[in-house]
């Protein structure tokens, strides 16, 4: 990848584990603030089942990975806020909820498969009721409500699950919406709206902080003839091998140049970070791909040739729509001077 988009790659990351923690700082501030509206009298526990549900949300839903040289200080410091370092229920309380948390982030890694739920609420209630149990001792809670604030957190846990699993169903919907939306379904190469997005930014940027931009336009010669000669089937089929050769000519060589389908047999390629000199290698080796390119289709082979346009970006290009022209009007001089070449200014 180019190094503006690898920056915003790493930077997503960042952002994605900077977000995480804060989550962790949000959780923490919420149980020392719940708890500390209630430290040092007997009803000190009331709020347990908070406190575990948010430890479930962070180990399970977020899967952040607490170490044990940062978990233990934070289960003395809470200790000692709490002021319960002298009983010894307090320490068994506190190593079950260390090792709910490490149970929960290993269920959540290991992805299991086949009912995640009945894992998830497995693990919940077995250490949900070691920990109330603890609780229990230490304030010397009746059966009744140990028994209560236990199907309480099962009530939790279970809420939690399905709420989480409710908006992921809905996230990962609109992913596969986006995908669609953006991609050619014949060729599953991205289609003309995901390249008018991605020019409108790469123009943009392109411009505003004087990077490099060119790109690439071809099409098939001649592909009337070929659905005419040869159905609309063969057709499909040679869009198809002609999309997988491009791809694998762009994957070995630089993942961050971007094939689209923006029309019938026409296809345009971007080339972020790069000038015109340096699209040579690549455009030249697709070029070549293509125009030694056989698809066999029904015992046929039907071979194909290709006219492509090239050009960077320019200070004159006032709109992405100016600098498309340019290159579009260099793939019409190929077409128009024999076909089977390549025009770069």
């Amino acid at each position: 990848m180019d190094k503006n988009h690898f920056a915003c790659k790493k930077i997503q990351i960042e952002d994605d584990l900077v977000n995480s923690w804060f989550g962790v700082i949000y959780m923490l501030v919420f149980i020392f603030g719940m708890q500390f509206t209630i430290v040092g009298k007997e009803i000190s526990w009331e709020f347990m089942n908070f406190i575990i549900i948010a430890l479930i949300f962070c180990a399970y839903f977020l899967n952040i990975r607490v170490p044990i040289y940062l978990f233990i200080p934070i289960i003395l410091v809470y200790m000692v806020f709490n002021g319960s370092l002298v009983y010894w229920q307090s320490w068994c309380h506190a190593i079950s909820v260390m090792i709910t948390y490490w149970s929960f982030n290993k269920i959540r890694r290991i992805q299991v498969r086949k009912h995640p739920f009945i894992n998830y609420m497995l693990v919940g209630v077995v250490w949900g009721a070691i920990m109330w149990y603890f609780v229990a001792l230490k304030f010397s809670l009746s059966l009744d409500v140990y028994l209560q604030e236990f199907a309480y957190l099962i009530i939790f846990e279970a809420l939690l699950y399905s709420y989480v699993a409710m908006l992921l169903r809905e996230s990962t919907l609109k992913l596969h919406l986006l995908a669609f939306a953006n991609h050619d379904a014949l060729t599953k190469a991205q289609n003309y709206a995901a390249y008018t997005s991605e020019i409108k930014y790469l123009f943009s940027n392109s411009q505003q902080n004087n990077l490099n931009l060119s790109m690439m336009m071809f099409d098939i010669d001649k592909f009337k003839s070929i659905n005419d000669t040869y159905g609309h089937l063969a057709g499909d089929r040679v869009l198809q091998n002609v999309v997988s050769t491009v791809q694998t000519v762009i994957d070995n060589n630089d993942p961050r140049v971007r094939l689209y389908r923006t029309g019938g047999e026409e296809f345009n390629i971007l080339f972020p970070g790069y000038d015109l000199q340096s699209t040579k290698t690549i455009v030249k080796e697709i070029f070549l791909s293509l125009n030694n390119l056989t698809v066999n289709v029904n015992g046929k082979s039907i071979s194909i040739t290709v006219s492509v346009g090239v050009s960077s970006l320019s200070n004159y290009d006032q709109e992405p729509n100016d600098f498309y022209s340019r290159v579009d009007t260099n793939l019409y001089h190929s077409k128009k001077n024999g076909r089977k070449q390549i025009t770069a200014i």
